[in-house]
């Protein structure tokens, strides 16, 4: 097959032709577009107007569409709106020789993958053309991964199509189907909870309870009992016995969120539970046979936990088994839109539409909350906008600015502290790190009443003055 000089190594290898539609009322500009695609192995059909273009869209498939903007009866966007509904999946890209902004944002609210001014060179429209294709595989894959994940229950939905996205969908898909423990790994706000129920939907545990518990949130003793249940008389609250959520989960899958904040003496039990299937309620000492699988969450680096000795190795390695690391939303950025589009139209009765200014502050943005944040921002903005339309003012200032008050820090990356003073700057590690000091020099540095000042166990004080570096003076 003939190709064209100086661009042999530009184009991919394609395993499949890809099929265009080129539509122009200029015949020779027409020709010159056709000819290069064809030349470059696409499979090309010509279209003068936007009617003969739609009689050709309605008998076949077309990967991509290049529609000349000005054409004689119905215009390019016209055309555009007419293929969205012939074929949604057709990506297109606009030409024009008068490039308006009102243009551009009408054709990309309609969902053109791209626009470009007349003239522009052919190599750079074939790269828009190969890049737009691979666009519409990677729906496609996607699309055949979200499948088969909703295929025991569809209201999960993992929204993103970044290359990150995929590895976890695709983990999601390997590993539903077998009982092994799993280990989910990200920072606060990017969904672990939103993959763990993917995980259970698409196991063949579906049909069965998913229990979940958050260690972070209850103290020591307490999720022993929430964990494994009590027996009557236990201990001075115990006034009838409780089955614990293993129980309940039998058959299941128990999702344990922030397992890193667990408690020595429960992770042995949970230890013995994972190699045995077996564990005593508090308080009991006959033995229960359960079959649950495990999935653990954490925003922590657990492999410094364990050389740091906070956390039991032989834990770490049964629950390592697979682990699947989900991405800030920093690093897939490309999933901003997508994710903005998603919760604009999670609620039909809102506005739908957001100013492409705004969702630029929106892309640059770092996201210290992740996937959380942006919900709840796009949730105020659809609040505080006018005309069903968000515009960059109804966006909260740290985001316009592009500076956010909390500071970005990888898993397992240690805040910097001097002595026993606040942190420079205003972080939220800053804040919580001031008012332990706080609580402490309230209750003079008596430390168990200062644990139960702060809502938290003794241990986990323990901690947290460890990982800020405080001492009592």
């Amino acid at each position: 097959m003939e190709r064209a000089s100086g661009l042999e190594n530009a184009a991919p290898e394609r395993q499949e032709a890809i099929s265009v539609l080129v539509v122009d009322d200029d015949p020779a500009f027409r020709s010159i577009i056709s000819r290069r695609l064809k030349r470059r192995g696409y499979l090309v059909q010509e279209a003068e107007s936007a009617e003969a273009a739609l009689e050709l869209a309605k008998g076949r498939h077309f990967d991509v569409a290049i529609l000349d903007i000005a054409l004689p009866g119905a215009d390019g966007v016209q055309l555009l709106e007419q293929l969205r509904v012939v074929d949604p999946d057709t990506q297109a890209i606009m030409l024009t020789g008068h490039a308006t902004v009102e243009t551009a944002i009408r054709a990309m609210k309609l969902g053109a993958y791209d626009y470009l001014t007349k003239p522009c060179e052919l190599a750079e429209l074939e790269l828009h053309v190969q890049r737009a294709y691979e666009r519409l595989r990677l729906a496609r894959e996607n699309d055949a991964l979200r499948t088969a994940l909703k295929q025991s229950s569809p209201e999960v939905e993992i929204v993103g199509e970044s290359p990150a996205i995929r590895r976890v969908l695709h983990m999601i898909k390997r590993v539903a189907p077998t009982d092994s423990p799993v280990l989910i790994i990200g920072e606060s706000g990017t969904g672990k909870e939103l993959v763990a129920r993917a995980i259970h939907q698409a196991s063949r545990r579906a049909h069965k309870p998913l229990v979940v518990i958050n260690c972070a949130a209850l103290q020591e003793t307490l999720l022993e009992s929430e964990l494994f249940g009590h027996e009557k008389g236990a201990f001075t609250s115990a006034v009838a016995s409780k089955p614990g959520l293993f129980e309940l989960a039998n058959g299941g899958t128990l999702f344990i969120d922030e397992i890193g904040e667990m408690a020595g003496s429960i992770q042995a039990k949970l230890l013995r539970v994972l190699e045995d299937g077996t564990f005593r309620r508090v308080g009991s000492v006959k033995e229960i046979k359960v079959n649950v699988r495990i999935v653990a969450a954490t925003n922590k680096d657990l492999a410094n936990e364990v050389a740091e000795k906070r956390f039991r190795d032989d834990l770490y390695y049964r629950l390592n088994v697979v682990t699947i690391h989900l991405p800030p939303l920093r690093e897939r950025r490309s999933d901003i839109p997508l994710l903005v589009d998603y919760f604009l139209n999670r609620d039909p009765r809102g506005p739908r539409h957001i100013e492409p200014e705004a969702l630029q502050k929106l892309i640059e943005y770092d996201w210290p909350g992740n996937v959380r944040e942006l919900a709840n921002v796009i949730e105020r903005a659809k609040i505080l906008c006018e005309q069903g339309v968000i515009t960059v003012n109804d966006l909260p200032p740290d985001i316009v600015s592009g500076k956010s008050r909390i500071s970005v820090r990888p898993i397992g990356e240690r805040s910097p502290v001097a002595g026993n003073g606040a942190q420079n700057g205003g972080t939220l590690e800053d804040l919580e790190r001031a008012h332990i000091i706080r609580v402490l020099q309230e209750h003079k540095w008596n430390k168990a009443k200062a644990a139960r000042a702060l809502g938290v166990s003794r241990r986990r004080l323990y901690r947290l003055l460890d990982k800020y570096g405080i001492k009592s003076p």
